[in-house]
């Protein structure tokens, strides 16, 4: 096995291997350590958890040679539709009004995450060491070095640069020192599948209701993908309740639009709160995806972040490699830091005022906030700046966000 590389990624989730493929692509040798080992032949499930791809990561996934694979397993969102429960306002987003075939798309995370587990498997120019746990680091002038065990063994692997990838908790994060500014929303996401009384039609559904925001994700197989944001006192009670008392207050809470709900899978959940690193970048050390950041799930806008942080990181090394730089070089990641820099804020600030925005009792607030959404609903600009963002496309976007790939 090889244990020199010029990228070391740690954390072979979604994003980090979506950077691998990309970075295989632009010639750069990779080395990726994941501790979970997924079993690949495990047969799909009613539960499996369903991701949100804005249409700029499908265009990544295009570019990255991943799309032409995961297509006939993608469910499209032509339209939005968004509403305050027991209140007037409303808007809907549609995929004519920008001329394009879908909004964005909807998976399972098994499906993604098995088609890029297997590409890496078959790529040259990546090693897989999973299942494997960083042990330790270090960074000096000379590279980088990291330590790893796996399978009983301790391996050291060098490299140019180490990219962290392995979450909210990432422990590259925590071991370098780097400061996260955190706001905790006291809220959880309760995530599952459920099957309504229609089948879904491309539509997605974002419901803002007093016990917090639920968005409706269309799936395969007649599903929808649930994710409903509830107090942290509710968690409890809200987990605790057996199919038929979830699918009758998920009917009070959504209404009759897709008629009666007759399924719910398994239940999840995951405490909610904006995470921001404050470095992304130090000498030979990038944070990408959630180690970087991480947002609340209204709008479904974390892993397309992520996605995004993919592209620019792959297009900077890439250039980086072209004019024969050092691709750790501070200079060089800064450019990565800084392209990133507004789009994190932006999404950040608009995640972080919605969540404010539609979780405000007081009824000025109330009534103003529906009235904004009859006037977005009726001022096209607007929306479509609106809805721009929402699929990745708004500011400068690297060639893999176009769907392009990588001249050698």
């Amino acid at each position: 096995m090889k244990y020199t590389h010029d990228v070391i990624i740690v954390g072979g989730g979604m994003v980090g291997a979506s950077l691998a493929r990309a970075l295989s692509g632009a010639g750069l040798d990779v080395g990726v350590v994941e501790s979970w080992s997924p079993d690949a032949q495990a047969p799909p499930s009613y539960d499996d958890r369903a991701i949100a791809l804005a249409y700029g990561t499908r265009a990544i996934l295009q570019g990255i040679g991943v799309w032409s694979e995961l297509a006939e397993e993608a469910e499209p969102i032509r339209r939005i539709h968004v509403s305050d429960r027991g209140h007037f306002g409303f808007a809907r987003l549609d995929h004519r009004d920008l001329e394009v075939e879908a909004l964005g798309y909807v998976v399972t995370g098994r499906v993604l995450g098995r088609l890029l587990l297997q590409g890496l498997e078959r790529c040259r120019a990546t090693t897989l060491y999973c299942p494997a746990v960083l042990s330790a680091f270090t960074v000096d002038e000379a590279g980088v070095q990291v330590w790893i065990e796996q399978q009983g063994a301790s391996h050291r692997l060098t490299g140019k640069l180490l990219v962290a990838a392995d979450g909210t908790h990432s422990t590259v994060r925590e071991q370098l020192g780097i400061e996260v500014s955190r706001w905790d929303y006291g809220q959880h996401a309760v995530i599952s599948n459920v099957t309504p009384g229609t089948e879904p039609c491309g539509v997605a559904y974002e419901r803002f209701t007093d016990t917090g925001p639920l968005a409706m994700l269309p799936l395969t197989e007649g599903r929808y993908g649930l994710v409903w944001t509830v107090e942290a006192s509710q968690l409890e009670t809200v987990m605790a309740w057996d199919e038929q008392e979830f699918l009758r207050q998920l009917q009070v809470r959504f209404g009759n639009r897709l008629g009666g709900f007759q399924r719910a899978g398994r239940r999840a959940s995951y405490p909610l709160a904006l995470v921001r690193a404050r470095e992304h970048v130090r000498p030979r050390v990038a944070l990408i995806g959630n180690a970087a950041h991480s947002v609340h799930p209204i709008t479904g806008q974390g892993f397309n972040l992520g996605m995004r942080d993919v592209a620019v990181l792959a297009e900077v090394l890439q250039q980086a490699r072209q004019q024969r730089l050092n691709i750790g070089d501070l200079a060089v990641l800064e450019r990565y830091a800084e392209w990133r820099r507004r789009d994190q804020q932006a999404v950040a600030l608009m995640t972080d005022g919605l969540v404010r925005l539609f979780t405000n009792p007081l009824l000025p607030v109330r009534a103003l906030r529906d009235l904004g959404m009859l006037a977005l609903d009726l001022a096209p600009p607007l929306k479509n700046l609106l809805t721009r963002q929402f699929m990745g496309l708004n500011g400068r976007l690297p060639g893999l966000a176009r769907g392009s790939g990588f001249e050698r």
